[in-house]
């Protein structure tokens, strides 16, 4: 039995690091957006570690190859080394509106906090001063992250 696991596992190894698209394609919708997961979706991982996405058409591949690096951005820990997008066979659409996606509020950056340090240091109350930097933080983080695709 050891002899047939040990080939089935060699044969599964040629086609690459498929196991790392399972995180890519669970945070896909949430990080692009309901618009482009309609039109756009992760086909394949490739042994460089390209992820290699299908497009509605030739027009929705190049806008999103232009958009690339913010895309990996989004996609936060489950972000490949690179992106390529070329039309191709979509999935189909399910039963639950993408809309219902619910998305992760981005981790504010040490740029956020600082920011937030700095808007919120005339605060006299050290309590109050944290939780209001805190709260700055996460909005800057949302904004910045906020901007629109379509």
């Amino acid at each position: 039995m050891d002899r047939v696991a040990n080939e089935i596992a060699r044969e599964l190894r040629r086609f690459g690091p498929a196991s790392g698209m399972a995180p890519i394609v669970e945070a896909w919708a949430a990080a692009v957006g309901a618009e482009i997961a309609r039109n756009a979706w992760p086909a394949r991982l490739a042994r460089d570690g390209t992820l290699h996405v299908h497009a509605r058409d030739s027009i929705w591949a190049f806008e999103l190859t232009t958009r690339a690096d913010e895309i990996r951005t989004r996609l936060g820990g489950a972000a490949p080394r690179r992106i390529a997008f070329a039309p191709g066979p979509l999935p189909e659409p399910s039963d639950e509106p993408l809309e219902a996606v619910r998305r992760r509020p981005p981790e504010p950056t040490s740029e956020h906090v600082a920011k937030a340090a700095s808007l919120v240091r005339g605060i006299r109350d050290e309590d109050l001063r944290k939780v209001v930097a805190k709260a700055v933080a996460a909005s800057i983080s949302s904004a910045d992250n906020d901007r629109s695709f379509c």
